[in-house]
């Protein structure tokens, strides 16, 4: 009996214990549902919100003058919780239709400060939900608006904007960021770890990687900033070229590439067609590629600076050696002809003036002394058929056919740039090796990551790649592209006053139809580098489909690559010719530079005598910016060194003495 009262009370306590345990959780359980619902609901659409968006202030993109090319600024991300807002609603309005019409005239207010359809806002405030998102990453004007209705259930979480103040201008290098914070296109997905303050990069990082990790840690949430080497005032001359490009001639697509010859530090890129990174959302994902460094095609004449860098090198042609030029070349049972064809046959000409005359037969015939195995060497050598690594999403490495596919008649096509594939960035890279002394430079456009009070994190600088060439055969080509320039197809790219090395390019497209090379569809191109014997910049400009009446290199790429680097060297410093037009004045009213950091006005008049013949009067050059006073000395045929950045703020000699033309005038900017 006194087990059986034993088992009894242990039974009651047991039954006590757990019901004790089942009030507490079901008052916690009805405190959590009912008491602290709305709570619990922001918390979780907090939460929900925080996991899908950028909280945490990205690092901003610069150029090489300190504009600020895109930056991310405060915004909200709006939510609502369309079951807390209808029993809000219940309580003050018991007749449906009176309810209806207030959620009507809700969704149209909010509808109205967003510019979104009061339908779908609608939509969402009326579905059997506790969240729901109305949108993302809206500014803090139109939040605050919201907010100051005083709807019930809408929320708002702090998040950042990604902002891009040049609209279209440099879209192709940027490309572009996601609504969750991470790059995805350009320079902000090559460098989307150092922009978020994560340093880890992927094995195309392998160089950056290994000196900055050496240099630095960061924690999330505290973005790096990156400064380009891209030049403003380059790239506005390339914007604006494309642009004129693109109205006269309605080309498919034109891309136009500059680089610093003796570094390989790039000055300027852009592409057409092009997008607005500020609202992508619409465009077609080809308008958002970077054809300087993602379009693959054959690159015609062009390509005849390997062909002959390679074969002067291997001492296979001379400068002087003579060629016979029929107008045409058999190969086999195929004829290869000139593109000027129909005049006379050039017959007996030097190396050089085939190159002048951009001559199919005479670098057909020096392929086929080379032959393949030294043609392929000196091919991959310059870097073709594998990527340069430039620090930029989207590379494309190109196509060199297997060399064992390669007979009589794939080499001699491939002599004057047919057959393979390469891209501009591969051809200007190569390019520049036969303008610096035969250096192939690594091309780059990072030029430093810094933190947000300027400290320098890590510094690139330029990478050898390997030696191609020597430095005679480099000079010697120089010699010839100087000459193509002056005397041969080239002649529209002369620049008074300044030696230009150059080469014209026209290659037949392929017919999608008949597999064979179209006679009326082409590209057409020109690579340029200047001044001569010493490079300051080199260009390349390229023009797929346009529609002209005369569609040759030459003619409608030559002027562009002039333009250029005409104003180029003038923004320099270089004396140009004292009549030269420049178009460096425009860039101050240009739409591009609107959002962009504006220069400084003050003093970019002064006064400019001149006296007896080859003598000027030196100009006041105080307060004006490096890229006025490069044009300003240009026009008065005066060199200029320089220190520093920003303004002028002294000079020497001083204005207002006399001194002759190819002087050097001293600058010093702060």
């Amino acid at each position: 009996m006194k087990n059986q009262n034993k088992y009894s009370n242990r039974e009651k306590y047991l039954f006590m214990f757990l019901l004790i345990t089942a009030i507490v959780i079901i008052s916690k359980l009805f405190y959590l549902q009912i008491v602290n619902a709305s709570e619990l609901k922001a918390r979780g659409a907090t939460f929900r919100d925080n996991s899908q968006t950028m909280v945490y202030e990205r690092g901003m993109i610069i150029d090489a003058q300190g504009n600020i090319l895109a930056k991310s600024v405060k915004a909200k991300d709006i939510y609502a919780d369309p079951k807390t807002l209808q029993s809000a609603l219940k309580k003050k309005f018991n007749d449906e239709k009176e309810l209806e019409e207030n959620i009507h005239r809700i969704s149209s207010d909010i509808a109205k400060i967003l510019n979104k359809e009061s339908s779908a806002i609608y939509d969402l405030l009326t579905r059997d939900l506790s969240w729901v998102s109305l949108a993302r990453q809206v500014d803090i004007d139109k939040a605050n608006q919201i907010a100051e209705l005083g709807i019930p259930g809408i929320g708002f979480t702090d998040t950042y904007k990604r902002v891009y103040p040049a609209n279209t201008m440099y879209s192709s290098i940027l490309g572009i960021v996601n609504m969750a914070g991470d790059g995805v296109e350009g320079i902000e997905y090559y460098y989307n770890e150092a922009l978020k303050g994560e340093i880890a990069f992927s094995e195309d990082n392998e160089f950056i990687s290994e000196q900055i990790n050496k240099q630095i840690s960061n924690i999330k949430g505290v973005g790096y900033n990156l400064v380009l080497t891209i030049d403003p005032t380059i790239q506005h001359l390339i914007e604006q070229s494309l642009d004129d490009i693109v109205e006269k001639y309605t080309p498919e697509r034109a891309t136009i590439l500059a680089m610093e010859p003796s570094s390989g530090k790039i000055l300027g890129m852009a592409s057409r067609p092009t997008f607005d990174p500020n609202n992508y959302f619409n465009t077609d994902i080809n308008d958002r590629k970077n054809l300087a460094v993602s379009m693959i095609y054959e690159p015609g004449s062009t390509f005849k600076i390997i062909t002959g860098a390679a074969a002067i090198e291997e001492k296979v042609v001379t400068a002087n050696q003579i060629f016979y030029d029929p107008g045409y070349y058999i190969v086999g049972s195929k004829r290869i002809v000139n593109w000027d064809s129909y005049l006379k046959s050039h017959g007996n000409i030097t190396f050089a003036d085939g190159m002048k005359l951009s001559s199919n037969v005479v670098l057909a015939q020096v392929a086929n002394l080379m032959g393949k195995d030294v043609f392929y060497t000196y091919l991959k050598s310059f870097g073709f058929g594998s990527k340069t690594k430039i620090d930029i999403a989207g590379e494309e490495q190109g196509l060199l056919i297997n060399i064992d596919r390669v007979k009589s008649l794939e080499l001699a096509t491939m002599s004057f740039g047919q057959a393979n594939l390469v891209t501009p960035i591969q051809l200007l890279s190569a390019i520049c090796a036969v303008a610096n002394g035969g250096k192939l430079m690594q091309p780059y456009i990072l030029d430093k990551i810094v933190t947000k009070d300027n400290q320098i994190v890590f510094q690139n600088s330029p990478k050898l790649v390997r030696q191609v060439i020597s430095e005679s055969t480099s000079a010697i080509m120089t010699d010839i592209l100087v000459g193509v320039v002056n005397e041969g197809t080239g002649r529209r790219a002369q620049i008074p006053g300044i030696k230009v090395a150059g080469k014209t390019g026209t290659a037949q497209k392929i017919d999608p139809k008949t597999g064979t090379y179209s006679e009326k569809d082409f590209i057409v191109s020109f690579v340029a580098y200047a001044p001569a014997d010493n490079p300051k910049i080199a260009v390349l400009v390229v023009i797929d489909s346009p529609i002209a009446e005369v569609v040759q290199g030459g003619t409608l790429a030559g002027p562009y690559a002039k333009k250029i680097i005409e104003n180029s060297l003038q923004y320099y410093g270089i004396p140009v010719a004292a009549d030269t037009q420049s178009y460096l004045n425009n860039l101050n009213s240009s739409n591009y530079q609107e959002g962009l950091m504006k220069d400084n006005q003050a003093n970019t008049n002064p006064s400019i005598e001149h006296l007896e013949k080859g003598e000027v009067v030196v100009p006041d050059l105080k307060g004006l910016t490096m890229r006025q006073v490069g044009e300003l000395l240009g026009k008065l045929n005066l060199r200029y060194s320089f220190s520093g950045t920003g303004l002028a703020v002294k000079q020497f000699p001083e204005s207002g003495q006399i001194v002759n033309q190819g002087d050097i005038i001293e600058v010093i900017f702060k």
